[in-house]
């Protein structure tokens, strides 16, 4: 299953399907931009396998320069993205794709060298190499995810120290 209402919290157990349909994503990605999307990745929760996560599929996309990428905005709200430009992460175009009943995929438009590519990656990674890291991660998740479960933004700012814990820790 893929897709969660927007502003709600709601964890799924880890899904192989959920890379297919990341795969399925870039696929969709290179038809609509080509080559004005350099490489990509599958980031956030779903990219780690056995981690309950939402529904939503995290895709970074690197681009040669953010300024130019601005163009794509138009190119991707033609096919479904939207564009959310009050994000408050710097060096990164944000989009969500779905409706807001059922957002699907989110995706970050980002240069290579920027932190945004840099953290997104490295905490992927952690998590992955740190299985004992991931699951307490999970168990912080489910107790915020049942906290907070129509509280997007709190359940997400209380996750975050953690965040920046392993952050720390991935990026030394």
């Amino acid at each position: 299953m893929v897709g969660l209402e927007r502003g709600t919290v709601e964890l799924y157990p880890s899904d192989p399907e959920w890379r297919r349909h990341y795969e399925a994503e870039v696929r969709r990605l290179d038809a609509v931009a080509g080559d004005r999307l350099l490489e990509y990745e599958h980031v956030g929760s779903t990219a780690v396998e056995g981690l309950a996560a939402k529904p939503i599929i995290d895709l970074l996309a690197v681009v040669p320069d953010l300024d130019t990428a601005r163009d794509l905005v138009p190119v991707l709200e033609a096919h479904g993205y939207e564009h959310r430009p009050n994000d408050d992460v710097p060096g990164r175009l944000f989009f969500a794709k779905g409706p807001r009943t059922d957002r699907t995929h989110y995706l970050s438009l980002t240069e290579r060298d920027s932190d945004c590519y840099r953290e997104a990656v490295a905490f992927r990674e952690y998590l992955r190499s740190h299985p004992e890291t991931a699951a307490a991660y999970e168990d912080l998740k489910r107790d915020l995810a049942e906290a907070h479960p129509d509280d997007r933004e709190r359940y997400t700012a209380e996750k975050s120290e953690f965040v920046q814990r392993v952050l720390r820790r991935a990026m030394a």
